[in-house]
């Protein structure tokens, strides 16, 4: 009597992959109003910048964060959507992680929007700029 066959290598990768596949895809959603996208990278120095941006209520809620580990830095802040500013203003890093964040909530114009959060310490000439098509 032969001994029964195992299904062998191809279908065993096969499994695997859509294992990996499974949990990689992430929760199901209902609407396009549970997105959120977000970045994040470096402004060239020791400091990190964060964008983020979802549905809310019919508006994009935009975040943009600073974080330079450093406490009583002082940056000036811009938030463009499709070329023009909608909202600037200074922000002062603060403890205990010597960070700051911006929120806004932008009108949800037809197709893509392109949100742009820029950010500058006058003091060291830091530049940070972090982007999301939305």
């Amino acid at each position: 009597m032969t001994p029964p066959r195992s299904p062998g290598r191809p279908a065993g990768i096969a499994v695997a992959a859509l294992i990996v596949l499974a949990l990689s895809a992430g929760p199901v959603s209902a609407s396009d109003d549970d997105k959120e996208v977000r970045r994040e990278g470096t402004c060239g120095q020791t400091t990190e910048w964060k964008v983020k941006a979802k549905k809310d209520d019919g508006r994009i809620e935009f975040e943009g964060e600073i974080d330079s580990n450093r406490n009583g830095q002082t940056w000036r802040w811009k938030m463009k959507h499709n070329g023009s500013i909608s909202a600037q203003g200074t922000a002062t890093t603060r403890a205990p992680s010597g960070s700051f964040d911006v929120e806004r909530k932008l009108a949800d114009l037809s197709g893509t929007d392109m949100l742009v959060f820029k950010a500058k310490n006058p003091a060291t000439g830091e530049r940070c700029r972090g982007a999301i098509a939305f």
